[in-house]
């Protein structure tokens, strides 16, 4: 306890040990101490089982695990106890019972301490425990029951519920049900000790600890255990036998005479004062005797507590008041009844019960039968005043609020009331209970609340008791009763009827009690009492199908009103008296005064009662005399209707805001009085003559509503007069709707929305599975409203229009989704796809807005669900179905569509499809279905020829498809798509998008039958078939790209290419359509196969063998070239023995020999490109057909030819000749001889003459295809050359190579690069069609590889500009002047073709500048010079500014600008980036007294300000390179700065980030080769762009810049006399070391962070022989030649070398700059004063006086001359 580290108390030299103080003990006792505290002490302290030595032998009792736990159970910490008992629990359930039992003598003490513990979780623990030792011990408890006992008991009463069932659940486990009072009887003096100490001993300070438990936890535990006590008490009383009881007797005396014990009676706390009371009663009960004794003490803490209202305390408190008055004879006489007890039940009772009614309320019967007469005298006074305080207790805000409450008081008053009726009339006084009924009806009648409640049932129970007695023994007194409540029951009513102001809710309250008394057993009111409205149902439930038995179709219906089929007994004489008194005084206030109130209180009286008297009052003495009505006949004589005519009707007819429902109900009311059905017809087509519709829907809505009122109008209802009258009324309404003005169709729907609403109930509603009204007008109104709603959809004014439609839309709905078998009706079909046809055409055709639209879809949906529900499969003809089919059909073959108007129409059908495939039960209806909508194989066929051939040209010029069918006129290539989607497409998209519901994907063909779906796999093919046209238009128009784009987004392609149709034929479909038709079914098989990639046995199984595609057709050729990549190696070998074969013998082929060597030719090149091993031997065999063709037929190969007259199949031959012929230079050189090289050049260049005189033809594809090939054979034949392997130019011929060089090239690049300038002269439109972007491309290709010498000695015609300042050479500035504006040509592979040809020849350019420098002489040297660089360049460069200041002008410095891909604005800023790489080329390769001179130039010009601050919006914010896979950690990942822009010409995947990596670029090329005036345009940047170019720089560039800075130096072959150089790239340093003579001087270079941006430090080695101040001058000036010039640190020491040699030699440093060499243009000073013969440098003077605007000399401050 006191720790080994503590302070200890002085003398103490050890540390604090329990065992040693054991030891001790031992020693001084002589004996070994026992268990502490259990049973050998006397002691509070906790007990535990100490481990001593000397103890083993009773060590050996306990078990060491429970040692350990009965020793945690002493702990005070609550976890720690809490996790002991569980513990303790778990091993009395896991332990063997001997180990346990030795647990029981040290149990009871641990289990009295810890059964009253504070936290309720041990407590509850505690018992939990318990009842495991008592499993496991059983009978081994007994010895211990009686120390157990008492807490035992009192743990059963424990507040907390829990742990009482949980010592309950122990008891009843240790002890059966009946030997628990013997269990109790054997210790009960034990438990009563126990709960006299807790009752009368103990207190908070005694139970627990005062110095270590706080005084809240100390309260709480007493009061606990008061409370246990106390119902513990109660409960020994209650199970004990009563001679046990008997023998208690005086020790319970004792207790009660304790005047502790009845304070507790006043206790705060409200479970102490429950459990006494409690108590009490069980003593009454069962010890009456004793209480006698203490009768004045039991009087007082009762019944003067009446008024305690606490929850917990009023249930016993009542219980024990109903035993003490009685079991005490006299206990009135202990207490003053008149001051001490009724005035607290008065104002308990006044008050409600304080919200405890339900409990205080059902004793106020037997209370009230124990008040002896001494209390209850004056009787009069104390009813009056019992029944006044109950009244008003009715009216408390807490009985109002809770129906239960309130029923309590009433069933309690009414108890009592006829308590205190049945004492009067015994003794003659019955006024006395009138008196305090009519006051409470009085009450209930301005109260709704009670209204709602019991209490009206309970009177009129009472009534019927009062009439059952009158024929008793006390006839005479009941008689007066009833006489004379109901004079008062008639004058309360009649003063409040009789008034206008009365409320409306005494008026109602005054029905419903007419009502109940009139008939109290109405099952109606019963079941409204659970609803606050009527719910009316129109529809059936969607789903439901015939199988749902009669009901189906029936109207929701509730039981007739009052009464339905049940007859109540005419109402007595005193009540019909009353009534009609009412109706009379009711019917004046409404015809005089037009009470809204009064009709309301009329209406429900005549619901109630519908008698000929009450109607026979309302006509009143005036209308005694009837004129003759010839269609009513005698039935004008009924008051009922004679009522209903003279008032109602006038009433009905009105406009002067009475509630039209009230009167309905009163047309019910009279028609009850009618004899029958043919009478109620008679009177209802009197009345609705002249009745308006909202009248008539409301009388047709309560018929429907209500199973009695349909009953009454069910014939007027089928009656002809009120169907000829709704076929009117819909003919009116749809008459008025389509010729409604545009200012009057707003106010259609608040004039007529009754009506349709009318025509829609009476459509919808059925009655016994008939129509409502007869089926012929519910025919004859569908006619007429199919025939409006097909007028207005030819109609275009949206504003007319909407309105009725909506209208219309509603009533289908209603009619489609409630009527079984609607669609029986041929006008119901016609609906229905009038209907379907508006939700299918496009909104800005129907001009319907999108919630009409929706509301017409669901009426169709509806239809359509009814349909396949109701009437079975079949899409037969004339059927809905069969007619949509067609009509969409139509719509797709026939119309125009755009887009917008195909997914409208998609949308619909998908929508009909989905509802199709949900409702139908057998799975042949959607087939069918969709069966009707597909064309057949001759409508595909049209189709397909019907689509643009423009699809052609992306395959053939990529290679992908060998065609040489007829070439389409030109004005087919110029003109674009039209704004109409082909119908193929159209058809396709809707097949696509629903045929997979249909055939669900993933689903197996064997669950697919085939018969149900016959042209699946032709109608996936066509959809195809589509979806390859859409992806091979180029140029295609933006109508067709969004319709792509759709059929992307609805996965059409990954839903055709499914397994399940691949099993279906698909592949098979398209493979025999490509061998029947080839073309655009061939690429279409080829994307299908790259796609779903089959089998190698699934391919082969499509043909027999190889030879089966022989004789060879463009077809078949179209086939095999699709087919090839995928055939195994010896099929493909097969192949071109086969070709060659047929190639070798085409002579004997008279007709199609062309054809025949073209085909062969191509089954062999595509065999070839599939990496085919093939024999020399074979190719030679071709190359020798190719020259006997050449000999032969020479106008094949087409030399002399005009290429725009030539056919398609002319074409195409030279083609596959040329991809052999490049096939072979590429693969097998060696092969070809001298001689057939001779043919290769010689072809090679005429076809390159030819092509050039037919540049005007280029728009031709084949003709584009033809002079592709061409380049495509001449860079192959250039990179030949160029790079011959080792060892392979001695198997060439000899000469070949010199020949090729000293004649072919210059031939072949003299006529590229004028063919190359005249592709954008002749088409100069690069967004048309007709413009040869691939011509372009391939020949651009060709010229990326021509010589620096042809470019700079070109044959082009010579091209100047007026004003134009240049030093070049005429044909290099031609060059320039001819190709630097093709550098914004909008064709992306024409400026890049331009850029590599010029980026060869940058170069050369400054060659001419240094000789113009060299010429100028000094005296011009009067500022500082610059020099422009090329000027073409520049012009460029000025061009471009102002368009890409109008594209990036709006985006912020620092923002990523997103160009899209080949965009106008794209080309504009990549010619711009191009001119300024070229730009930058040019700037390096010049010197650096030139650099100096052109970077002064771009400075005035601004043009670098502005590069950057594009540069800037160009760049992205992230420049890593895309498509990365994960590298290794720590490897830094590929950014636009650290990969090279490989700029090719032809279109990759990356050409998006194309703009971004050239932006880097060019970015990275200007820090490089322009540092000083990009450090000088940041530093004048403001604060935002200046953080944002260091940031970026700093993150991705200065590293790549320094490393390459440092790795430059390394690896630097240049070399200083007198000066080394080294670089450490770690430390970002270069040092450098200058020695001559005896002065050594070591300079450290260091690079900064954001390198080259930064300031370069230079920092100071070692020095020897210089002095200071010189060695400060010279690291000034290194510092400012790195900081300031434009170049590489090498340049940067060279020039400081220099400097330093020149002041060795004895030049004079300029006394401005302070420096030998100037630190720009590189010169020495040279402008000498007169005066002080100092020298200056030009440029610093020129800067001295434009500066200090003097001329004098900055030295001696004379005048400079």
């Amino acid at each position: 306890m006191g720790g080994k580290n503590k302070q200890r108390t002085k003398g103490n030299v050890r540390p604090s040990s329990s065992g040693r103080a054991a030891e001790l003990l031992a020693r001084e006792s002589g004996s070994v101490p026992g268990f502490v505290g259990f049973g050998i002490s006397t002691s509070n302290d906790p007990g535990y089982v100490p481990a001593v030595h000397g103890a083993e032998e009773i060590d050996n009792l306990v078990d060491a695990d429970f040692r350990l736990v009965l020793r945690k159970l002493s702990k005070r910490d609550t976890v720690t106890k809490l996790k002991a008992v569980q513990e303790f629990g778990a091993m009395c359930q896991e332990r063997e019972s001997d180990v346990v039992r030795g647990v029981l003598p040290y149990w009871p003490r641990i289990y009295c301490k810890i059964s009253v513990d504070h936290d309720r979780r041990v407590r509850e623990a505690a018992q939990q425990a318990f009842e495991q030792l008592i499993l496991k011990v059983k009978r081994n408890l007994a010895p211990y029951l009686k120390g157990l006992m008492g807490h035992w008991l009192v743990a059963q009463c424990d507040t907390y519920s829990p742990a009482a069932s949980a010592a309950a659940v122990a008891f009843q486990a240790a002890f059966p049900l009946s030997k628990q009072p013997e269990a109790l009887s054997f210790c009960k003096e034990e438990v009563l000790n126990v709960l006299q100490d807790n009752l009368l001993k103990e207190t908070a300070d005694t139970l627990s600890d005062p110095q270590s438990v706080p005084e809240e936890e100390r309260e709480a535990k007493y009061m606990r255990l008061l409370t246990s006590s106390l119902l513990a008490l109660k409960r020994l009383l209650t199970v004990l036998p009563q001679s046990d009881c008997e023998a208690l007797a005086k020790r319970l005396a004792n207790i009660i005479a304790q005047g502790k014990f009845w304070k507790y009676s006043k206790h705060k706390s409200p479970q102490v004062r429950g459990a006494l009371f409690e108590l009490v009663a069980a003593l009454c009960e069962l010890t009456p005797q004793l209480l006698q004794a203490e009768a004045a003490r039991v009087c007082s803490a009762v019944l003067l507590g009446i008024d305690d209202s606490d929850p917990v305390v009023l249930p016993p408190l009542w219980e024990a008041v109903l035993h003490v008055i009685s079991s005490i004879q006299d206990c009135w006489s202990h207490v003053n009844v008149r001051k001490g007890v009724l005035p607290k039940l008065w104002a308990l009772l006044a008050e409600g019960g304080r919200g405890l009614a339900t409990v205080l309320h059902p004793n106020m019967l037997p209370f009230l039968s124990k008040l002896p007469a001494e209390v209850t005298e004056p009787k009069l006074h104390f009813c009056t005043t019992f029944f006044s305080s109950i009244t008003q207790g009715l009216a408390s805000e807490r009985a109002l609020a809770s129906p239960s409450e309130c029923a309590a008081i009433v069933y309690a008053t009414m108890e009592c009331l006829r308590f205190v009726l049945l004492q009067s009339v015994a003794e003659g006084a019955e006024q006395r209970a009138l008196q305090s009924l009519l006051p409470l009806i009085d009450k209930a009648l301005g109260t709704p609340a009670l209204q709602r409640g019991p209490l009206f049932p309970q009177i009129s129970e009472m009534l019927v008791s009062w009439e059952k007695r009158v024929t008793g023994d006390e006839a005479a007194a009941f008689q007066r009763l009833l006489t004379d409540f109901w004079e008062g029951l008639g004058s309360l009513c009649a003063r409040r009827v009789d008034c206008e102001e009365t409320e409306p809710a005494a008026l109602e309250g005054i029905a419903s009690l007419l009502e109940v008394m009139y008939d109290p057993d109405n099952p109606a009111r019963k079941q409204a009492k659970g609803k606050k409205a009527v719910k009316i149902c129109f529809a059936e439930q969607e789903g439901k199908g015939e199988e749902d038995g009669p009901s189906a179709g029936r109207p929701v219906t509730e039981p007739a009103d009052g009464f339905g089929k049940r007859k109540p007994p005419p109402p007595s004489g005193h009540l019909l008296e009353l009534v009609c008194q009412l109706a009379e005084l009711s019917v004046v206030y409404v015809c005089e005064r037009d009470s809204e109130k009064h009709l309301r209180f009329l209406a429900l009286l005549l619901r109630a009662f519908p008698r000929p008297q009450v109607f026979g009052v309302l006509l009143g003495p005036g209308h005694g005399k009837v004129e003759p009505d010839t269609q009513l006949g005698a039935l004008a004589q009924n008051p009922a209707v004679r009522f209903l005519l003279q008032r109602v009707a006038l009433w009905l007819r009105q406009d002067d805001g009475k509630d039209t429902d009230l009167l309905v109900d009163m047309v019910f009311s009279a028609l009850r009085c009618c004899g029958s059905n043919t009478e109620q017809t008679l009177v209802l087509n009197r009345i609705a003559m002249d009745l308006k519709w909202g009248v008539l829907l409301q009388i047709v809505q309560k018929a429907c509503a209500n199973a009695g009122h349909l009953e009454l109008c069910g014939g007027w209802l089928r009656d002809p007069v009120l169907g000829e009258r709704l076929v009117r009324l819909a003919g009116e309404l749809c008459t008025v709707g389509l010729e409604a003005s545009p200012s009057a169709f707003s106010a259609l729907p608040g004039q007529h929305s009754h009506s349709w609403a009318l025509i829609s109930l009476a459509l919808s509603q059925q009655h016994n599975n008939e129509p409502l009204i007869g089926k012929v007008y519910v025919e004859r109104i569908i006619e007429r409203l199919h025939a409006t709603l097909s007028e207005a959809k030819g109609m275009c004014d949206a504003g007319n229009m909407e309105p009725l439609v909506s209208f219309i839309s509603d009533v289908a709905s209603n009619f489609f989704s409630s009527v079984k078998g609607c669609l029986l009706l041929p006008a119901a079909n016609d609906l229905l796809l009038t209907t379907f046809q508006l939700c299918a055409q496009d909104p800005a055709l129907t001009h319907l807005s999108d919630a009409l639209l929706q509301k017409l879809k669901l009426a169709y949906t509806a239809g359509v669900h009814s349909l396949v529900t109701h009437l079975g499969p079949g899409v037969t003809k004339g059927t809905f179905l069969h007619s949509a089919a067609a009509w969409v059909k139509r719509q797709l073959l026939t119309s125009i569509l755009s887009v917008q108007s195909l997914q409208v129409l998609v949308q619909a059908v998908q929508s009909l499809t989905e509802t199709l495939a949900t409702a139908q039960k057998n799975g042949c209806v959607l087939p069918q279905f969709i069966g009707c909508l597909t064309p057949t194989q001759e409508e595909w066929f049209c189709l397909r020829q019907a689509l643009p051939p423009q699809w052609i040209k992306r395959p053939l010029l990529a290679g992908r498809l060998r065609a040489c069918g007829d070439c389409p006129c030109m004005e087919v290539w110029s003109v674009r798509a039209s704004g109409k989607l082909p119908a193929h497409l159209c058809a396709s998209a809707l097949l696509g998008r629903i045929i997979f519901i249909a055939v669900p994907v993933g689903e197996q063909q064997e669950e697919t039958d085939t018969s149900v779906h016959p042209d699946l796999s032709y109608t996936v093919a066509e959809i195809l078939y589509a979806l390859q046209w859409c992806e091979e238009m180029e140029h295609c128009s933006a109508m067709v790209a969004e319709y792509h784009q759709l059929l992307q987004e609805w996965n059409v392609a990954e839903n055709a290419c499914s397994p399940s149709l691949a099993e279906a034929g698909l592949l098979n479909t398209l493979f025999t359509r490509s061998r029947e038709e080839g073309d655009l079914w061939s690429l279409t098989l080829a994307s299908y196969i790259q796609k779903g990639r089959p089998a190698a046995a699934i391919i082969k199984s499509l043909y027999d063998n190889v030879e089966s595609f022989y004789p060879l057709s463009k077809h078949t050729v179209s086939t095999i070239q699709v087919l090839c990549p995928w055939l195994a190696t010896a099929e493909r070998e097969a192949l071109i023995s086969l070709s060659v074969a047929d190639l070798l013998n085409w002579q004997e082929r008279v007709q199609d020999s062309a054809h025949s060597v073209w085909a062969c030719l191509a089954v062999l090149n595509c065999c070839l490109q599939a990496t085919t091993p093939v024999e020399e031997e074979i190719l030679l065999a071709v190359v020798a057909t190719v020259l006997e063709c050449r000999n032969s037929r020479e106008e094949w190969f087409l030399f002399s030819s005009d290429l725009g007259k030539a056919s398609a199949a002319e074409l195409a031959l030279p083609v596959e000749m040329m991809r052999f012929l490049c096939w072979l230079v590429d693969h097998s050189p060696t092969v070809l001889c001298s001689t057939h090289w001779d043919f290769l050049l010689c072809s090679m260049l005429a076809w390159l003459e030819i092509a050039s005189e037919s540049s005007g033809s280029f728009w031709n594809p084949w003709v584009q295809q033809f002079v592709c090939a061409n380049c495509e054979l001449i860079a192959k034949l250039t990179e030949f050359f160029a790079a011959l392997p080792a060892g392979l130019a001695e198997q060439l011929p000899p000469e070949l190579s010199s020949e090729w060089q000293e004649f072919f090239v210059e031939g072949v690049y003299t006529l590229l690069l004028p063919l190359l300038v005249n592709i954008p002269a002749e088409f100069p439109e690069p967004d048309e069609q007709l413009f040869p972007l691939a011509v372009a491309e391939a020949v651009g290709e060709a010229l990326v590889h021509m010589p620096v010498r042809l470019l700079t000695h070109n044959k082009l015609p010579a091209r100047f500009v007026a004003g134009q300042r240049s030093s070049l050479p005429d044909g290099l500035q031609s060059l320039l002047n001819t190709l630097t504006p093709l550098l914004i040509f909008k064709a992306r592979p024409l400026q890049l073709a331009v850029y590599h040809m010029l980026h060869k020849v940058m170069p050369l350019l400054p060659e001419s500048d240094c000789e113009r420098a060299n010429a100028k002489s000094d005296d011009e040297e009067e500022e500082e010079p610059s020099l422009s660089p090329p000027a073409a360049i520049m012009s460029i460069l000025t061009t471009t500014e102002e368009l890409l200041e109008s594209i990036l002008g709006s985006i912020q410095v620092g923002e990523f600008a997103v160009v899209v891909p080949l965009s106008t604005e794209h080309c504009c800023i990549l010619g711009y980036l191009l001119a300024w790489k070229l730009l930058l080329t040019f700037f390096k390769a010049a010197p650096s007294q030139l650099r100096v001179q052109y970077s002064l130039h771009l400075r005035k010009s601004r043009s670098l300000h502005t590069l950057l601050l594009h540069l800037f919006r160009l760049m992205p914010e992230n420049p890593t390179l895309p498509g990365q896979l994960a590298e290794a950690a720590g490897k830094e990942p590929k950014s636009f700065f650290t990969e090279s822009l490989s700029l090719s010409l032809r279109q990759n995947e990356g050409v998006q980030f194309e703009v971004p990596h050239l932006a880097c670029s060019v970015y990275y090329c200007a820090l490089k080769d322009l540092p000083a005036m990009v450090r000088l345009w940041w530093t004048s940047q403001e604060k935002r762009v200046f953080s944002t170019v260091d940031k970026f720089t700093s993150k991705y560039v200065s590293g790549v810049l320094s490393a390459q800075e440092i790795a430059s130096v390394q690896s630097s072959t240049q070399t200083f006399q007198s000066m080394t150089v080294k670089a450490r790239s770690a430390t970002r340093e270069v040092i450098a070391t200058y020695s001559v003579d005896d002065i050594f001087i070591e300079l450290v270079i260091q690079l900064p962070q954001n390198y080259p941006l930064g300031s370069i430090s230079v920092e100071s080695g070692r020095r020897v022989g210089v002095a200071v101040q010189q060695w400060r001058n010279w690291m000034l000036q290194l510092s400012t030649y790195l900081t300031h010039q434009n170049g590489s640190i090498m340049e940067g020491l060279s020039l400081w070398k220099n400097n330093v040699e020149k002041r060795f030699e004895g030049v004079e440093d300029c006394m401005i700059c302070f420096s030998v060499i100037h630190g720009s243009n590189y010169s020495l000073p040279k402008k000498a004063c007169r005066t002080c013969k100092k020298k200056f440098h030009s440029a610093c003077l020129y800067k001295w006086f434009t500066s200090s605007n003097k001329s004098t000399c900055p030295l001696c401050r004379d005048t400079f001359f």
